[in-house]
Protein backbone atom coordinates (compact mmCIF):
# COMPACT_ATOMS: atom_id res chain seq x y z
CA UNK A 1 0.00 0.00 0.00
CA UNK A 2 1.45 3.40 -0.97
CA UNK A 3 2.67 5.77 1.73
CA UNK A 4 1.07 9.23 1.81
CA UNK A 5 3.14 12.12 0.48
CA UNK A 6 4.51 14.58 3.01
CA UNK A 7 7.67 15.90 4.63
CA UNK A 8 8.53 12.44 6.01
CA UNK A 9 9.72 11.63 2.47
CA UNK A 10 12.50 14.23 2.75
CA UNK A 11 14.66 11.84 4.79
CA UNK A 12 14.37 9.11 2.17
CA UNK A 13 16.98 9.00 -0.60
CA UNK A 14 19.28 11.60 1.01
CA UNK A 15 21.52 13.91 -0.98
CA UNK A 16 25.23 13.77 -0.25
CA UNK A 17 27.04 16.97 0.67
CA UNK A 18 30.70 16.08 0.24
CA UNK A 19 33.23 16.36 -2.57
CA UNK A 20 34.07 12.65 -2.36
CA UNK A 21 30.69 11.89 -3.97
CA UNK A 22 31.60 13.93 -7.06
CA UNK A 23 33.24 12.25 -10.06
CA UNK A 24 36.58 13.04 -11.69
CA UNK A 25 37.60 15.44 -13.05
CA UNK A 26 34.89 17.66 -11.51
CA UNK A 27 35.81 16.53 -7.98
CA UNK A 28 39.43 17.68 -8.31
CA UNK A 29 38.39 20.98 -9.92
CA UNK A 30 35.86 21.63 -7.16
CA UNK A 31 38.35 20.76 -4.41
CA UNK A 32 40.91 23.15 -5.92
CA UNK A 33 38.31 25.94 -6.07
CA UNK A 34 37.26 25.23 -2.48
CA UNK A 35 40.91 25.34 -1.36
CA UNK A 36 41.31 28.74 -3.04
CA UNK A 37 38.15 30.02 -1.35
CA UNK A 38 39.33 28.75 2.05
CA UNK A 39 42.80 30.25 1.57
CA UNK A 40 41.13 33.57 0.74
CA UNK A 41 39.09 33.47 3.97
CA UNK A 42 35.70 32.79 2.40
CA UNK A 43 33.10 30.76 4.27
CA UNK A 44 31.71 27.84 2.26
CA UNK A 45 28.89 25.48 3.17
CA UNK A 46 28.23 22.60 0.80
CA UNK A 47 24.51 21.81 0.81
CA UNK A 48 24.31 19.19 -1.94
CA UNK A 49 26.50 17.17 -4.26
CA UNK A 50 25.29 13.73 -5.36
CA UNK A 51 21.50 13.40 -5.52
CA UNK A 52 19.81 10.04 -6.01
CA UNK A 53 17.45 9.99 -9.02
CA UNK A 54 14.62 8.95 -6.69
CA UNK A 55 15.09 12.18 -4.71
CA UNK A 56 15.08 14.21 -7.92
CA UNK A 57 11.76 12.57 -8.86
CA UNK A 58 10.25 13.41 -5.46
CA UNK A 59 11.55 16.98 -5.64
CA UNK A 60 10.31 17.64 -9.18
CA UNK A 61 6.93 16.05 -8.56
CA UNK A 62 6.19 17.96 -5.35
CA UNK A 63 7.32 21.18 -7.11
CA UNK A 64 5.00 20.53 -10.06
CA UNK A 65 2.04 19.73 -7.80
CA UNK A 66 2.73 22.76 -5.60
CA UNK A 67 2.96 25.02 -8.67
CA UNK A 68 -0.30 23.63 -10.06
CA UNK A 69 1.32 22.35 -13.27
CA UNK A 70 0.58 18.72 -12.38
CA UNK A 71 -2.48 17.26 -10.73
CA UNK A 72 -1.66 14.77 -7.98
CA UNK A 73 -4.12 12.39 -9.66
CA UNK A 74 -2.01 12.44 -12.87
CA UNK A 75 1.37 11.55 -11.35
CA UNK A 76 2.95 8.55 -13.02
CA UNK A 77 4.28 6.00 -10.52
CA UNK A 78 8.01 5.44 -10.29
CA UNK A 79 9.44 2.01 -9.51
CA UNK A 80 10.91 1.86 -6.01
CA UNK A 81 8.95 4.88 -4.74
CA UNK A 82 5.63 3.78 -3.30
CA UNK A 83 4.17 7.25 -2.67
CA UNK A 84 0.57 8.37 -2.87
CA UNK A 85 0.45 12.01 -3.99
CA UNK A 86 -3.33 12.22 -3.52
CA UNK A 87 -4.59 13.27 -0.08
CA UNK A 88 -8.09 12.12 0.70
CA UNK A 89 -10.97 13.60 2.68
CA UNK A 90 -12.86 11.76 5.45
CA UNK A 91 -14.97 9.97 2.82
CA UNK A 92 -11.93 8.74 0.88
CA UNK A 93 -12.39 11.20 -1.98
CA UNK A 94 -9.38 13.00 -3.50
CA UNK A 95 -8.69 16.33 -1.76
CA UNK A 96 -6.64 18.25 -4.31
CA UNK A 97 -6.26 21.41 -2.20
CA UNK A 98 -4.76 19.41 0.66
CA UNK A 99 -2.59 17.47 -1.81
CA UNK A 100 -1.17 20.76 -3.14
CA UNK A 101 -0.60 22.10 0.39
CA UNK A 102 1.31 18.93 1.32
CA UNK A 103 3.38 19.34 -1.85
CA UNK A 104 4.12 22.99 -0.90
CA UNK A 105 5.28 21.79 2.52
CA UNK A 106 7.61 19.32 0.81
CA UNK A 107 8.98 22.06 -1.46
CA UNK A 108 9.77 24.18 1.61
CA UNK A 109 11.32 21.23 3.44
CA UNK A 110 13.51 20.41 0.44
CA UNK A 111 14.39 24.14 0.20
CA UNK A 112 13.72 24.06 -3.55
CA UNK A 113 14.31 27.38 -5.31
CA UNK A 114 13.84 26.38 -8.95
CA UNK A 115 12.15 23.43 -10.65
CA UNK A 116 14.33 20.35 -10.05
CA UNK A 117 15.55 18.39 -13.04
CA UNK A 118 15.37 14.65 -13.54
CA UNK A 119 18.61 14.92 -15.53
CA UNK A 120 20.45 17.19 -13.09
CA UNK A 121 24.21 17.04 -12.95
CA UNK A 122 23.72 16.36 -9.23
CA UNK A 123 22.55 12.88 -10.26
CA UNK A 124 25.82 12.21 -12.09
CA UNK A 125 28.09 13.74 -9.42
CA UNK A 126 29.04 16.77 -11.51
CA UNK A 127 27.35 19.58 -9.54
CA UNK A 128 27.40 21.23 -6.15
CA UNK A 129 25.02 23.56 -4.32
CA UNK A 130 26.99 25.69 -1.91
CA UNK A 131 26.67 28.90 0.04
CA UNK A 132 29.70 31.16 -0.18
CA UNK A 133 30.25 34.37 1.76
CA UNK A 134 33.03 36.71 2.88
CA UNK A 135 33.51 40.13 4.40
CA UNK A 136 35.45 42.99 2.87
CA UNK A 137 37.38 42.44 -0.33
CA UNK A 138 38.16 38.83 -1.21
CA UNK A 139 41.76 38.28 -2.29
CA UNK A 140 41.67 34.95 -4.16
CA UNK A 141 44.06 33.12 -6.46
CA UNK A 142 42.56 31.65 -9.62
CA UNK A 143 43.52 28.34 -11.27
CA UNK A 144 46.27 30.08 -13.28
CA UNK A 145 47.92 31.43 -10.11
CA UNK A 146 46.72 34.99 -10.73
CA UNK A 147 45.69 36.89 -7.62
CA UNK A 148 42.30 38.55 -7.97
CA UNK A 149 40.64 41.04 -5.67
CA UNK A 150 36.87 40.86 -5.52
CA UNK A 151 35.51 44.04 -3.99
CA UNK A 152 32.18 44.00 -5.80
CA UNK A 153 28.84 43.02 -4.32
CA UNK A 154 27.21 40.77 -3.44
CA UNK A 155 29.68 38.99 -1.18
CA UNK A 156 28.20 35.62 -2.03
CA UNK A 157 28.32 32.83 -4.56
CA UNK A 158 26.18 34.92 -6.91
CA UNK A 159 29.02 37.43 -7.41
CA UNK A 160 29.91 37.55 -11.12
CA UNK A 161 33.60 38.21 -10.41
CA UNK A 162 33.71 35.12 -8.21
CA UNK A 163 31.95 33.16 -10.96
CA UNK A 164 34.85 34.01 -13.31
CA UNK A 165 37.32 32.68 -10.72
CA UNK A 166 35.28 29.49 -10.37
CA UNK A 167 35.25 29.14 -14.14
CA UNK A 168 39.06 29.22 -14.20
CA UNK A 169 38.94 26.04 -12.09
CA UNK A 170 36.26 24.43 -14.29
CA UNK A 171 33.50 25.01 -11.72
CA UNK A 172 30.83 26.94 -13.59
CA UNK A 173 28.09 29.05 -11.96
CA UNK A 174 24.44 28.63 -12.95
CA UNK A 175 23.21 32.22 -12.71
CA UNK A 176 19.52 31.34 -12.36
CA UNK A 177 20.06 29.08 -9.31
CA UNK A 178 21.95 30.94 -6.55
CA UNK A 179 23.78 28.02 -4.87
CA UNK A 180 24.35 25.88 -8.00
CA UNK A 181 27.76 25.31 -9.64
CA UNK A 182 28.63 22.47 -12.00
CA UNK A 183 30.93 21.07 -14.66
CA UNK A 184 29.18 23.09 -17.38
CA UNK A 185 26.90 25.63 -15.68
CA UNK A 186 23.74 23.54 -15.92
Amino acid sequence: MPIASGVSWIAKFPTRADTASCISPFRERLEAFLAALKAAGATVTINATLRPPERAYLMQTCWDIAQGTLSPTDVKPRPGIDIDWVARDANGNPDLDTSREIARQMVRAYAIQVRPSLTSLHITGEAVDMDISWSGALQITDKNGQSRTIGSLPRSGTNTDLARVGESFGVIKLVSDPPHWSVNGH
